[in-house]
Parts: structure tokens; C-alpha cells; sequence
């Protein structure tokens, strides 16, 4: 028997042999006589190494090469707070920070020599949002909220988990371009509809804004927001692939299903700040909704503008809110050389933004929320100093969600089941486990916030101010916000804070 066995096992091992020869022959064939790459043409089948450490290159520096502080676009240390965050572990280190204080751009607050003691701190308070200027306004209750993240670009269950979680910690969820779907309204939560430069969710046929829909959509949703351009891909509209447009995206999306998904990349029917203003003023008497706007920025140009434009017109004509998203975003797939280089970051473009609605008297009316890798509480302190009244994060709460930035969104091969329609990917992400992260996330960044405000001696979030904050120059040399961005006059004329001239990133 055993002497069977051996011929067997030999007769297989030479089988498998010769298949190995083969494959090696075939490849040494294709790679010599192929002609579009010149390092497989010169090295046949070594050359083949290149391409498969060039592919996982990233992968090795993410988990044995890069340090703890140097990886992009979220380093280790950043991931393992919202890790940490989401999963109720609290955010408590050892033996001292990893990081580098003498970094250009760094944060350091301004801690107060007899900080807040526990009975004299107060509840950070809730805003309203639209009051005296619709019929519905809308009460934001947490000062952290869900940014937009349509149904398409990320998962069923990933919807479900964050629309269960926001419910549970009573932040908004922004529904993204991609329409409004039932998974948007499994947890109750506040929900906010973002239009589209292709109207998804809220289109006619012919693909065009549909009254009737937005009064349909204005019983369940909160507020709506007219998207002009998001900080990954100003000037380019959205993109689907065809592989993630599923039956029931299609459907919801009003769109054919299985082509890609490209929205124009901008409103066909919004062309100046006239335009624009007509629009918000339109829907919010057609739904009694707040009706705000999401746009980059790039320069003073846009804010200015439309701040004259109010002045002009009247208050009743201005956004209630207006959701600034640096050029760092960039939940989705978008094109390298616009993630790369278009709009201003977060850190130049909300200052300036704040300080044209100071300016023009018009912060009072229109709520400020600020977005763009914003997933840590310093870092949302510090847009609360500079005069936001929210915050929006995506990629934080993909964390939350289990997210290992994998960076393969646009594949539809996301490992944890966040960004793929792959129902066996799906599966790993549990509804029933992530929804507690993602309101575990929320509560504990709010809850450090607070932390940070107390130790700057303010009773709660919403009495942070520039002076607070100080942002490192050079080694050893920061300066503070207050200094950076000194606060704008009250009521003076909104052009006397820079000149309006085109190119508007003056």
C-alpha cells in the first residue's frame, strides 16, 4: 500500500512540476514578445516582481515601514483614536505624545491656569438652524455630525450602521448626493438631503429638480442642501462606477442601472451667486426646510461675494448654512491632480469664510460648518475657535465604521465591507456592532471637545475662541489664531476685507 502511495504522491509531484514549467514557459513567451513594458521585454517573469511589490508597496509601509505620525491621508495615530473612540476605550497614552510640537501647522491650546471646575461646566448647548426664516427650522443637537456619503459610493449595511448610530447619539446624517434611501431612515436620526449638481433622489425623468419630490422628501428629512462642489473634486461632479450601480441604487438614484454614474459638474440651472440664491430661496418655500449650501473654496471670491449678494437682496434670500469642505476631503474616488491641488485646505479656507460673514453681519444667520480630515476632537476644536458652529466628518466615521484605509473605495473591493456591494465583503460588517461604534464615536468626541474647552477655561464648546488656540510656525515659535486671523469688523463693507477681483484664489 505504501509503495502505492509513494507512486501516487510522485506521479502528482511531477504533474504539478511540469504545470509550474509550463507557466513559467508561457510567461517567459508573453513577457520577451510583448512591447508596452520595456522591464518585462529585458527581464521576462523576474520583471513581474516589480509590479506586485509596486502594488503592495503601500500596504507594507502602512503596517511595518511608515512611523506612527507620518503616513497619509490619516496616520496610525489619528486611526487609533477613532479605533479607540468608537470602540468605547478611551483615548488614555503613556510615557508622552508622539507628537511633534515643533511641526509647522501643529495645534497647541492655550491651557488656563484655574480651569473649569465639574460644577461650574454647562451642557454644550444645541443651535437652530433657519429659525425666523422657514417654517420647520431644524435644532442640530450634537456639535459633531455625518458629512455626506451617498448610498452607492458606500455599502447598505454601512448606511444602516450610521443611520442607527446617529440616531442614538443624535447627530445629523447627510445623505450625499445620492438620493435618500431606506437605509438613510432606519435609526430615526436627523437627516439631511443634499441636491446634487445631477439631482439624484429628487429628479424628474428628465433629470431635473422635481417639485413634487422635494415636498415628498421635506416630510422626512430635516434640511436640505444644495451641493456646489465638494474639496476632493472641485469642478468634476461625482462619479459611480458602473460595476456599484445596483438595481436599487438606480432606482433611488433615478438613473439606468449598471453605466456609471457621472453628475455634471455643476447645477445646469446655477450659474452666479443670483442664481444660487434664487434656488435656496425657492426651496425653502416649497419644502419650509432650511436649505443651506456645500461647497471648497478657493479663494475670497465665492464668500464675498455672496455675502453682497445677501446684503443686497435681504437675509431672507441667504443660505441657512453653509458646509465649507477643505481640499483634503475626500471620502470618494476622485481624479489625483484635483485631489492633489485644488481648493484650500480647511485651515485657510474656514477663516475666511467666518470672518466675510463677520464682517458683513451676517454669522448670526448663517450657521457655519467646517469639514476636511476634521476626525479628531483637537482638530475640531480648533474649527470651533475659528467660528464654526459644526462639524462634519466622512472618513472619521468610516473608521468608526472598521474602515482600514485600504484606499480602494472606487474598486468595489473594500475589505471591510464599507465601500463595496459585494455581498461577501458585506457580511463582515455587522449593523448590530458598528451602529454602537458610530454613536460611540460622536459621544466621545464631543465628550473631548468639552475636555479641551474646560482646560482652556471655558464652560463649554461653544465659548471657544481664537485666542485659545496657537499654531505652531517654525521649531520652538507659535503664534496665536487671534494674531493669524485677527477678528474682522462688524458691518463694514464685505470688500474691504480683500479686494474682489478675478481669478477669485486671489
Amino acid at each position: 500500500m505504501s509503495g502505492i502511495m509513494g507512486v501516487i504522491s510522485y506521479g502528482l509531484g511531477t504533474v504539478v512540476g511540469f504545470i509550474i514549467i509550463g507557466v513559467l514557459v508561457f510567461w517567459f513567451i508573453q513577457d520577451i514578445t510583448q512591447k508596452k513594458h520595456t522591464v518585462l521585454r529585458n527581464y521576462p517573469v523576474i520583471g513581474r516582481l516589480r509590479f506586485f511589490m509596486e502594488e503592495l508597496g503601500e500596504y507594507f509601509r502602512q503596517y511595518f515601514f511608515a512611523g506612527d505620525r507620518e503616513e497619509m491621508p490619516f496616520n496610525r495615530a489619528t486611526r487609533a483614536w477613532v479605533y479607540k473612540g468608537a470602540k468605547n476605550e478611551g483615548g488614555i497614552i503613556g510615557f508622552g505624545s508622539t507628537n511633534d510640537l515643533r511641526e509647522p501647522g501643529s495645534i497647541i491650546f492655550v491651557n488656563h491656569p484655574y480651569p473649569v471646575l465639574e460644577d461650574d461646566r454647562l451642557p454644550t448647548p444645541s443651535m437652530i438652524i433657519g429659525s425666523d426664516y422657514c417654517k420647520h427650522p431644524f435644532e442640530g443637537k450634537s456639535v459633531v455630525n455625518i458629512s455626506g456619503m451617498s448610498f452607492g459610493a458606500i455599502s447598505s449595511p454601512a448606511v444602516s450602521a450610521l443611520s442607527r448610530g446617529a440616531g442614538v447619539a443624535g447627530c445629523w446624517m447627510d445623505t450625499g448626493e445620492g438620493g435618500l434611501s431606506p437605509y438613510h431612515l432606519e435609526g430615526q436620526c436627523d437627516v439631511i438631503m443634499q441636491i446634487g449638481t445631477a439631482k439624484y433622489g429628487i429628479r424628474d425623468v428628465h433629470g431635473e429638480f422635481s417639485p413634487e419630490k422635494a415636498r415628498e422628501l421635506a416630510k422626512v428629512v430635516k434640511a436640505f442642501e444644495i451641493k456646489l462642489s465638494q474639496g476632493a473634486k472641485p469642478g468634476k461632479g461625482g462619479v459611480l462606477p458602473g460595476s456599484k450601480v445596483t438595481e436599487e441604487i438606480a432606482r433611488i438614484r433615478g438613473i439606468p442601472m449598471g453605466e456609471d454614474s457621472i453628475s455634471p459638474n455643476r447645477h445646469l440651472d446655477i450659474a452666479n451667486v443670483n442664481d444660487l440664491l434664487d434656488k435656496i430661496a425657492y426651496v425653502r418655500e416649497l419644502t419650509g426646510r432650511p436649505v443651506g449650501v456645500k461647497t471648497a473654496i478657493g479663494g475670497w471670491g465665492f464668500i464675498n461675494e455672496m455675502c453682497d449678494a445677501v446684503l443686497r437682496r435681504g437675509k431672507e434670500y441667504a443660505p441657512d448654512f453653509i458646509a465649507i469642505d477643505g481640499g483634503e476631503g475626500g471620502s470618494g474616488a476622485a481624479p489625483q491632480t484635483l485631489m492633489d491641488h485644488m481648493s484650500l485646505p480647511i485651515a485657510e479656507a474656514l477663516p475666511r469664510v467666518v470672518d466675510s460673514l463677520v464682517q458683513s453681519d451676517l454669522k448670526g444667520r448663517i450657521r457655519v460648518i467646517a469639514a476636511g480630515k476634521l476626525v479628531t476632537p483637537a482638530k475640531a476644536a480648533w474649527a470651533l475657535c475659528v467660528g464654526a458652529d459644526f462639524i462634519n466628518t466622512a472618513r472619521g466615521f468610516m473608521f468608526a465604521l472598521g474602515c482600514i484605509q485600504a484606499l480602494r473605495c472606487h474598486t468595489n473591493t473594500c475589505p471591510t465591507g464599507v465601500t463595496t456591494h459585494n455581498k461577501r465583503l458585506q457580511r463582515g460588517l455587522v449593523v448590530e456592532e458598528k451602529y454602537i461604534r458610530v454613536a460611540n464615536y460622536v459621544q466621545n468626541m464631543n465628550k473631548e471637545i468639552d475636555m479641551i474647552a474646560h482646560s482652556c477655561g471655558c464652560r463649554h464648546a461653544r465659548e471657544l475662541k481664537r485666542e485659545y488656540v496657537r499654531i505652531v510656525r517654525s521649531a520652538n515659535e507659535s503664534v496665536a489664531l487671534n494674531m493669524l486671523h485677527p477678528y474682522p469688523v462688524p458691518g463694514a463693507p464685505v470688500s474691504k476685507i480683500t479686494p474682489f477681483r478675478s481669478p477669485a484664489a486671489l
